[in-house]
């Protein structure tokens, strides 16, 4: 698997969780009387998105191992 292969799949799959964990979170801080409460946990969510990223990138920018004889 290429780099470039690696970064694209390493983006698509942050944004698909970005999506995945956000877009409830904001449904439920305006949708619900007791979603304001959730205003307190948005800081630890985008915290974790960002490691999330990081790690992704990691990976995707790692070496590949070398192909076999």
């Amino acid at each position: 698997m290429t780099t470039q292969t690696r970064l694209i799949l390493a983006v698509v799959t942050w944004g698909l969780a970005a999506v995945a964990v956000v877009l409830p979170l904001v449904w439920l801080i305006n949708n619900r009387d007791w979603g304001i409460g959730l205003m307190l946990l948005t800081p630890f969510v985008v915290y974790g998105l960002m490691r999330l990223g990081r790690a992704l990138e990691g990976w995707a920018r790692a070496s590949s191992p070398p192909p076999r004889p």
